[in-house]
């Protein structure tokens, strides 16, 4: 997602983290029909074309934070995204001794040119700007908003949606976080306004506000890296309209791209995608509220 992806880039470079969060969240495009991509494609493993001839090599950024991996060890299987790297390679015919993980930094993976990696699963919103240099799969994640607070706040235990209508919330400006603000949980107390989540979180941590609205990604930033007691009260129930969904990248015009999409569609269809999310994302911290 991309606002996360900046987050990482940025502590990447060194810089005071948390950040990239005065990057807005991104509203997603419309992802591509999944039976386009998939018309007509040959994904038998012998025909595919590859960086490395018989193996799947996927690349993410370095350091690789939980829940999306873990113990900053792509290659171990667990967290969602490595979870989802070997579950779509088996779709495409390949043992997990047949993956390689590469270190993409987020920057580059987005860039136009050759890349390095088969695809690249790394917190990467789908959008329409971004297709102009790389190709995407169908989602394998659909974004939600979640609430983080800090531990003992008045939400700190909250359940409901309807129990945060009381709450003085926050959110950075212009983003679907402020709309989920106000169009679902529609609090009595108008919402704090952020230019960037970094003010957000300071205004969490000085208890000027009792929550910060973000999407899910950023959320599990913010309690790993920028609040020593931060917890996400849960994450919003999915709401209408376009979903803001996250994507493998692959190189512009890959002849993967639609097998990639293929995989990730069945995974979709058979349950998997949402038994990975129960067990990385909601088993580690995420609730969903009700």
């Amino acid at each position: 997602m991309g606002s996360r992806r900046f987050l990482l880039t940025a502590l990447a470079a060194g810089v005071t983290l948390i950040g990239g969060c005065s990057a807005p969240v991104e509203e997603a495009g419309a992802p591509e029909t999944p039976s386009a991509l998939t018309s007509g494609a040959d994904c038998a493993k012998e025909s595919l074309k590859l960086v490395k001839p018989g193996r799947m090599t996927i690349g993410t950024d370095k350091p690789a934070y939980p829940p999306w991996f873990v113990d900053d060890d792509p290659a171990n299987g667990k967290g969602y995204e490595s979870a989802v790297g070997y579950a779509v390679a088996e779709q495409l015919g390949f043992e997990k001794s047949e993956v390689d993980w590469v270190a993409v930094p987020f920057n580059s993976a987005v860039a136009p040119g050759p890349k390095s990696f088969d695809l690249d699963l790394n917190q990467i919103s789908i959008n329409d700007e971004r297709r102009q240099a790389v190709d995407f799969s169908s989602g394998y994640y659909d974004v939600r908003q979640a609430v983080v607070t800090y531990s003992g706040s008045p939400i700190a235990q909250k359940k409901q949606v309807s129990e945060l209508s009381g709450a003085k919330l926050g959110a950075q400006v212009g983003t679907t976080s402020y709309n989920a603000i106000t169009e679902q949980i529609k609090p009595t107390t108008a919402p704090a306004v952020f230019d960037s989540n970094d003010l957000a979180v300071q205004a969490l941590k000085n208890k000027q506000i009792d929550g910060v609205v973000v999407d899910l990604p950023t959320a599990f930033y913010m309690i790993g890296a920028q609040l020593d007691n931060g917890v996400i009260v849960g994450q919003l129930p999915a709401s209408g309209g376009d979903t803001e969904q996250l994507g493998a990248v692959l190189d512009k015009g890959s002849s993967l791209t639609a097998c990639v999409s293929a995989a990730v569609d069945a995974l979709r269809e058979d349950g998997t995608l949402s038994k990975l999310e129960q067990q990385w994302l909601q088993g580690q911290g995420a609730p969903e509220l009700r």
